[in-house]
């Protein structure tokens, strides 16, 4: 879900120059272990993106790998025992740029983690996808201030 609405904000975030922010972005999910892999979105996961009128897009699981880690400019989180695992992944490669979602969310009260909807019903499909929105809408604002009206190198 987090994809879909990164990318769905970062399509209506406008830059100084009249591009948008998803155009300067490289937005792609990816779970810490091997659960559900090659599998698409969850109903439910699906069902909530359309119900906030944001586009669930085509995704299919897929597990991080180790490796590519050290190429990526930025890793969002979603709990702290993903960002444990990721840290523990990316060892000193992502320092200073593996982050918890919810750290953006000016509102979250010092709460840090997403709560992972999955063994839940639609009502916690719908909590969680609106802390993963409070969480992007903070995300795509830092975005757009560090992304600027200059592309960033391919």
């Amino acid at each position: 879900m987090a994809e879909a609405v990164l990318v769905h904000q970062a399509t209506e975030t406008p830059l100084d120059d009249g591009a948008t922010l998803v155009d300067r972005l490289d937005v792609s999910s990816a779970g810490t272990g091997p659960w559900h892999e090659g599998e698409p979105m969850d109903t439910r996961a699906d069902a909530a993106l359309r119900r906030h009128g944001v586009p669930p897009g085509h995704h299919i699981a897929r597990q991080v790998q180790r490796a590519r880690l050290g190429d990526l400019d930025l890793v969002v989180a979603l709990d702290r025992r993903h960002h444990e695992t990721l840290r523990s992944l990316g060892g000193g490669a992502l320092e200073g740029r593996l982050v918890l979602l919810r750290a953006f969310d000016p509102n979250g009260g010092g709460a840090l983690d997403v709560p992972d909807p999955y063994y839940g019903d639609e009502q916690d499909f719908s909590r969680c996808l609106s802390q993963i929105e409070a969480g992007c809408r903070g995300l795509t604002s830092a975005l757009a201030r560090v992304v600027g009206p200059t592309a960033l190198p391919a």
